[in-house]
């Protein structure tokens, strides 16, 4: 029988990466994203195109309903809409950070929430969260972004003990560095202006490219590598809680226990110029 999945934010890197993937190994596959015109590479290469935003509760409610009504059922799901607000803490806008947290957190859990039901009534399915080595650590200048990760660390397992008995298994995958245009939107979203963190946040843009571009680049790796982990946590019998992407995100994650609070806050002072 063929399964369904449905997968969000696929205009472009993991999500486009993970949806093509799955509609070459046969899956009836349900891409989504906020302008579906952007998704006619993937109509060609054999997916199904929605428009889903995660942000608006009609949005959402229609996409699932319309998978169930055309599929009849929905066996996994793919929560990889995010970005990433980067700044100073104190030089952000709250109304920026909420509408973040909207699409990293609070859209992944609703959907979730909406999927749910046709997987209890299967009992079967999967959740897929796509989170972040961020999710474990923190870098200056990204303690919004890494705070929206965390939480998806702590919602993924609460829902994998709460849903086990259905049926129904939650999988995180951790990516680390992963060449998707993140820095791109990083940079689109700094906020500029004078003030005590304008130097800071300069650094912190320039840091984020120089990580996409320099020698760093190659403890990383392509969105394909994410999407067959995505794949793996799909379709293995007894998937792991969690799997990480590429050597950087093990190797960040295990200098971060290493080191301790004091330890890791003087390495980022290599990193970066403390505002002062």
């Amino acid at each position: 029988m063929t399964k369904t999945v449905l997968i969000t934010g696929c205009s472009s890197g993991i999500g486009a990466a993970t949806a093509a993937r799955l509609a070459g190994s046969g899956w009836d596959v349900w891409a989504t994203a906020r302008r579906p015109e952007t998704l006619t590479a993937l109509a060609d290469a054999g997916c199904r195109t929605l428009a889903l935003d995660v942000t608006d509760e009609a949005s959402m409610t229609s996409a699932v309903a319309t998978v169930r009504e055309v599929s009849g059922r929905i066996d996994g799901l793919v929560n990889n809409a995010g970005y990433s607000q980067s700044g100073a803490l104190e030089s952000l806008d709250v109304a920026d950070v909420r509408r973040q947290f909207e699409t990293n957190v609070f859209g992944l859990l609703r959907l979730t929430q909406l999927v749910l039901p046709a997987m209890r009534e299967q009992r079967s399915g999967r959740v897929v969260n796509i989170g972040s080595m961020g999710g474990k650590l923190t870098f200056p200048g990204g303690g919004a972004y890494h705070a929206s990760k965390y939480a998806v660390e702590a919602l993924s397992d609460a829902l994998r003990y709460e849903v086990a008995g259905f049926g129904i298994k939650v999988v995180l995958v951790e990516p680390g560095l992963i060449t998707t245009g993140f820095e791109a939107a990083v940079a689109a979203g700094m906020p500029t202006g004078e003030g005590p963190y304008q130097e800071f946040n300069a650094h912190v843009q320039a840091a984020t490219a120089a990580a996409y571009d320099g020698p760093m680049v190659r403890f990383g790796g392509p969105p394909e590598a994410v999407a067959a982990v995505v794949e793996k946590a799909l379709t293995k019998a007894r998937p792991k809680p969690r799997y990480t992407v590429t050597v950087s995100a093990p190797a960040a994650m295990a200098a971060r226990r290493v080191l301790g609070d004091r330890g890791w806050d003087l390495a980022m002072r290599a990193q970066f110029p403390r505002p002062e």
